[in-house]
């Protein structure tokens, strides 16, 4: 560091000066971007902490995690899209993968919210989700009270609602048998406090309920409430007995999604435009800033980290026919049925 003197004729001085500052890492892996700071009780420590917005802004990449660890806080950010074709959509062990490193572990975080307008993908991630469900031996119910694309399911799959009283009549049966599970496993041979239903070898139920706030506004105040009051059943009790609550709609309206209900859906995507009331309604507050990309399938996930992320639905191929493929997959699952069926009989 150099220093002038107060006579200028006279040679200035120098003296040396050390600036410190903290330790940075980085490694890149599966398409992520991990940076390590170190945290001490400097100058540098709030700083430190709050590095999410501009580490996005000025790499241009999407926060996945913020971890504090021993000394040290580590930004896992996502630099590559990862987007995946649904043939690699699967579920194993109480998760499905939706993204190369994104996953909705349903098991241990579940029930899912989905929220977009017109042309934001949302139905086709809906039959995305059906599809890989189906390749696994989940019970599905449908229900779509506008009648429109997940009624067409009615051709070859049962379960699938579409009128008022039907719906009505669905989500209660569903409660009901999510109660009677509960019960029945307390009794079932193996039975262990703290296990869940994959434990005892029974197949997850999910209830796929699109355009849900259309719905809640044909009810009358009474219906609403004896509706909410059962999804608010399901979404607080669910877990253990393995029933699922898959809910879809344009805008996540607090007037049907109040009492903690939103809190309760662990996997939060908001797909296609949204205005930031909208982005607010389904992820709380949040100093995220949200840009809009003019891609289908592209959105934000919160999978249940509290950290809200850049989201692509799975990649559907050009005319891909959603009806024919989940027919042969029904009667691919009734086929193995009747043949476990034939050989039980055989057995006896």
């Amino acid at each position: 560091k150099q220093s002038e003197g107060f006579f200028k004729d006279l040679p200035a001085s120098s003296k040396p000066k050390i600036a410190r500052f903290p330790r940075m890492y980085y490694r890149m892996e599966n398409g992520l971007l991990h940076i390590t700071a170190e945290i001490t009780l400097g100058k540098f420590q709030e700083p430190l902490l709050h590095l999410e917005n501009k580490l996005e802004s000025g790499l241009y990449c999407e926060l996945v995690s913020r971890e504090l660890l021993d000394g040290f806080v580590e930004y896992t950010l996502l630099y590559d899209m990862n987007r995946i074709p649904i043939s690699e959509v699967c579920v194993e062990h109480g998760k499905m993968r939706l993204m190369q490193n994104a996953y909705w572990e349903f098991d241990s975080l579940p029930h899912m919210l989905i929220a977009g307008g017109t042309g934001g993908g949302k139905t086709y991630f809906i039959l995305t989700l059906i599809r890989a469900l189906l390749q696994t031996s989940a019970v599905l119910y449908i229900l779509d009270p506008k009648n429109a694309d997940l009624a067409d399911l009615s051709a070859v799959l049962p379960n699938v609602c579409s009128r008022k009283e039907e719906i009505v009549q669905c989500i209660t049966e569903f409660c009901t048998a999510m109660h009677e599970r509960s019960a029945d496993m307390k009794r079932m041979k193996g039975y262990k406090t703290g296990e869940n239903y994959a434990y005892l070898g029974l197949s997850p139920q999910f209830l796929v309920f699109d355009e849900y706030v259309a719905f809640m506004e044909m009810l009358t105040s009474r219906e609403r409430e004896d509706v909410l009051n059962k999804l608010r059943q399901i979404v607080m009790l669910g877990r253990q007995a393995g029933f699922f609550l898959i809910l879809a709609c344009q805008r996540p309206d607090a007037k049907y999604l109040g009492d903690g209900i939103r809190d309760q859906f662990n996997f939060r995507v908001a797909l296609g435009r949204m205005s930031e009331m909208g982005y607010g309604m389904m992820f709380g507050e949040t100093t995220k800033d949200f840009f809009l990309k003019q891609i289908k399938g592209r959105g934000y996930v919160d999978v249940g980290t509290s950290v809200i992320s850049e989201f692509y639905t799975p990649l559907v191929p050009k005319g891909h026919d959603f009806l024919k493929e989940i027919k042969k997959l029904i009667d691919s699952r009734q086929g193995v049925q009747a043949a476990c069926e034939a050989k039980a009989a055989e057995t006896d």
